[in-house]
């Protein structure tokens, strides 16, 4: 339960400020802190530069697994998955059995921050994609002239659904394609666009995707234009009197082989190998609808073991495979990364930097990959992001911001309380 007054609002433990002028969080999907150091030494990020030089640098810890939705809905709740209950993309839901996309606003089980602020003044929240746009949207009200939408699905907004219509007239792009970097500036150009309106937000979440980490590594052409455009996109917020923010929901490693192949484990292969096939279950947790992205493979899996063998035997032997970094058992990974115990498998599995975790061989389609290097997320290694504002931060916050480990999931305290004004 929130708690409010006429200038903050407690959610999930934290006093938020009413701010008095905008506040704007952007998390950039995919945004390798490697991304931000190579555009900067090239010059490309001068405004970024600028927030990093008299504003606040720092990296912070994401969520592992450190997947798209744990992590959004963490940065949107200010808490952990054992909190707010989203801990992987795709799960097997112990209420039905099934195996599922955890996309599902019923799955959140803490208000958000936007969704409590929308009561006592106006927010916006701009996804890519839709699926997020859902999540987001959960406990937001729309009477106070608050949005929430996604470029995905511009064209479909309503006073609604969305708080909003006609957003593509309002942005001056057409909706984009959703395997591009245009999806993305198409969330920051809706972003200038609110900040430009009359009733403008107090404070904005705009989530980007990560289509363009996927397939381009930092200082490659499109890395390059694509980081240039967020920096003029961000400049212009700036300028319109917002204090901007800038984290991130994972980092971005590349996973292939000298040859460009993936560098690939197929754990299903391998413990029906060893322990007879259907005897265990592995759960490819970084599963969504965009497998174009990475083909589904990433660097955290879940196995439930159904029989033949031990927990303790089966992690014994996955403990041995090759690019293999942790093996868990449910309790302890729950212990180390902050899970919510009755939504995880019997063993969690990470790889290391260079590596991916598949199903079986047959399962992966590796044409979806449309002949780049596989480049993906999801373990301990893709966990450091950035943790950038565009002001100075208080005393108070800069002696936290010294004193422990920052995680992107503050980004929101950090940004309306922390600075300066």
């Amino acid at each position: 339960m929130a708690r409010k007054s006429s200038t903050e609002i407690e959610i999930n433990g934290v006093n938020y400020r009413i701010p008095e002028r905008p506040v704007v969080a952007v998390c950039v999907d995919g945004g390798d802190p490697a991304y931000f150091e190579q555009a900067r030494r090239d010059g490309l990020i001068p405004n970024i530069a600028r927030f990093m030089k008299s504003g606040f640098n720092g990296l912070a810890d994401c969520v592992v697994p450190s997947f798209t939705n744990p992590n959004n809905i963490s940065i949107f709740t200010g808490t952990p998955p054992a909190v707010h209950g989203i801990s992987a993309n795709y799960f097997i839901d112990p209420q039905s059995g099934q195996e599922v996309q955890m996309t599902e606003p019923k799955f959140i089980r803490c208000p958000t921050i936007l969704g409590e602020l929308s009561k006592v003044t106006t927010v916006a929240a701009v996804t890519a994609k839709d699926k997020l746009r859902r999540m987001l949207g959960k406990g937001m009200q729309f009477t106070n002239g608050s949005v929430n939408f996604s470029s995905e699905k511009a064209d479909q907004c309503t006073l609604a659904e969305n708080g909003i219509e006609r957003v593509v007239e309002l942005v001056g792009m057409p909706v984009p394609e959703v395997y591009s970097a245009e999806l993305s500036l198409f969330v920051l150009e809706a972003g200038i666009k609110l900040l430009e309106r009359d009733d403008r937000p107090s404070v904005m979440y705009l989530s980007l995707t990560d289509y363009i980490q996927h397939k381009h590594a930092p200082g490659t052409p499109v890395s390059n234009d694509f980081h240039k455009a967020i920096d003029h996109a961000l400049a212009r917020m700036a300028d319109l009197g917002a204090r901007v923010a800038i984290t991130a929901d994972h980092g971005m490693n590349d996973k292939s082989k000298p040859d460009g192949s993936p560098n690939v484990v197929f754990l299903q292969d391998e413990l029906d190998q060893k322990f007879g096939a259907g005897s265990q279950k592995v759960i490819l947790t970084l599963t969504d609808p965009y497998i174009v992205h990475h083909g589904a493979l990433g660097g955290f899996v879940g196995v439930y073991c159904r029989s033949g063998a031990s927990v303790e035997e089966v992690m014994a032997f996955i403990e041995k495979l090759p690019g293999i970094e942790q093996v868990l058992d449910r309790v302890a990974a729950c212990r180390e990364f902050e899970l919510p115990e009755d939504r995880q498998p019997d063993i969690a599995v990470i790889s290391d930097a260079a590596t991916v975790i598949g199903s079986s061989e047959s399962y992966h389609d590796f044409s979806a990959l449309q002949g780049y290097r596989l480049r993906s997320h999801g373990g301990v290694a893709e966990q450091k992001v950035p943790f950038i504002l565009s002001e100075p931060l208080n005393k108070e916050y800069s002696a936290r911001a010294s004193s422990a480990a920052l995680r992107n999931y503050q980004i929101f305290d950090y940004a309306i309380n922390g600075t300066m004004d």
